[in-house]
């Protein structure tokens, strides 16, 4: 590597002059001392990354960053995200699926990642655009950098971009298609082209984030992780769990509830679910356009009625599309874990974890269906509730993870749902002394 050098000699009348025009007596008398400073330039590269990707949106905007994480070329719906932390188990939401999460918060990367955040076995957003990626890591569970784990798993990111203008442009125009790219090979109309081929309307994404088989789910919350401070119930209720993207960390709260958990996937038909005699039925979260799933809608009709049911963010639009209601796109979707919701059954205010692009269109419900739930911000319906067939839902996630533990309570009054169907049930059954008088 070559150095260039610079060296200067001064001495200590040299250094008194710099300060005064007249210096001390003692110091004019002073033995003169010399020192060399020597200057390095180096090499004259620069220490930093070159842009060296392209985010290219449907509108024609190009947007360069640097990579990090996987390489190469990816298509995806852009959507902006709010929260402030948890950026792991943004990563891991199966709800993801089709799109590239863009983060408001401009510094990510600086706790890492861990084994603990996860919420499903793997990442299933196509890319992470954010402003500044951390260069060291600070937390005492971490057991990786955010660029290895990425890369790992073959997820793009992208850093170095104006976040906060994309964002902008997303709350204007709405969700926008983009293509992501590390290949100088394709030119930006090439890569423009590809963001206005695509779609993610009327595309099936639950097939390709649900579980292939039923199995048993019996993880609780950490004891260094609970929060709830109702008192877990006694008695056991058996959930079946439709797995359309579900998270980790509802199965864990209905199993600190006391729910014993079957999951099975998404195309599990509704009267195998009968045969098993579930106490009671989730309709999990899940990616993209509930329109795109008849047989899933299908299924939940089959249901209603029968169990009580509960349905969270694609759960709560099929709950809607199976009472005969119509569920629409919205601009640009609710990301985050700061949104307000009023409760129209306590009048309280609860700040929420969101995660959906889709909302049900309360004016098309039939009778009978209450709207419980309203998201402050625009209005739209947050929660639905019909008690003559047992059935909520939730339109954001009572989980939160990451978020705010508001609207845990959830959980709960759907063990009171499935208590009050056994006690109905219960009181219908003859009572033996009538059986022996009989």
């Amino acid at each position: 590597m070559a150095t260039k050098a610079l060296s200067f000699a001064l001495s200590f009348n040299d250094l008194t002059n710099c300060f005064s025009s007249n210096p001390p007596r003692a110091a004019a008398a002073a033995k003169v001392s010399v020192f060399t400073v020597r200057c390095s330039s180096g090499s004259g590269e620069r220490p930093w990354k070159n842009s060296d990707a392209r985010l290219v949106l449907e509108d024609g905007s190009i947007w360069r960053a640097k990579s990090f994480g996987a390489s190469g070329t990816q298509v995806g719906e852009v959507v902006f995200n709010t929260s402030l932390t948890g950026y792991q188990e943004i990563l891991t939401d199966p709800s993801y699926a089709g799109q590239f999460v863009l983060m408001t918060n401009p510094h990510i990367g600086n706790t890492g990642v861990n084994f603990d955040d996860e919420e499903s076995m793997r990442c299933f957003l196509g890319g992470l655009v954010i402003r500044s990626l951390s260069i060291s890591t600070s937390n005492w569970r971490c057991a990786k950098a955010l660029g290895d784990y990425l890369a790992e798993r073959n997820i793009m990111g992208i850093y170095d971009v104006d976040t906060r203008a994309i964002t902008r442009r997303l709350r204007q125009d709405g969700s926008l298609i983009g293509v992501l790219s590390t290949d100088d090979s394709k030119t930006d109309e090439q890569l423009l082209q590809m963001s206005k081929s695509w779609d993610i309307v009327g595309v099936d994404l639950i097939s390709g984030v649900s579980c292939k088989s039923p199995h048993e789910w019996v993880d609780k919350t950490k004891q260094q992780w609970e929060f709830s401070s109702g008192k877990v119930p006694g008695e056991t209720f058996h959930v079946v769990a439709y797995d359309f993207g579900i998270k980790h960390n509802i199965l864990r709260r209905l199993a600190s509830y006391g729910c014993k958990i079957t999951v099975v996937p998404s195309t599990w038909p509704a009267s195998e679910t009968l045969k098993l005699k579930p106490d009671g039925v989730l309709f999990s979260n899940g990616p993209g356009d509930p329109s795109a799933v008849p047989y899933a809608v299908e299924t939940v009709k089959s249901i209603i009625g029968k169990v009580p049911v509960f349905g969270i963010c694609m759960g709560h639009q099929l709950l809607g599309q199976a009472l005969g209601g119509k569920t629409f796109k919205m601009k640009f979707g609710h990301h985050g874990g700061n949104h307000p919701v009023r409760n129209h059954q306590t009048g309280h205010v609860e700040i929420s974890a969101q995660n959906h692009n889709y909302a049900v269109d309360p004016a098309t419900l039939p009778e009978g269906v209450k709207v419980t739930h309203i998201n402050l911000n625009d209005g739209s319906c947050a929660g639905l509730a019909f008690p003559a067939q047992q059935l909520m839902s939730l339109q954001y996630h009572p989980e939160a993870s990451p978020g705010p533990h508001d609207s845990d309570y959830a959980f709960k009054e759907f063990i009171e749902l499935m208590k009050q169907r056994e006690n109905r049930t219960k009181e219908s059954l003859p009572q033996l002394s009538t059986l022996h008088s009989g």
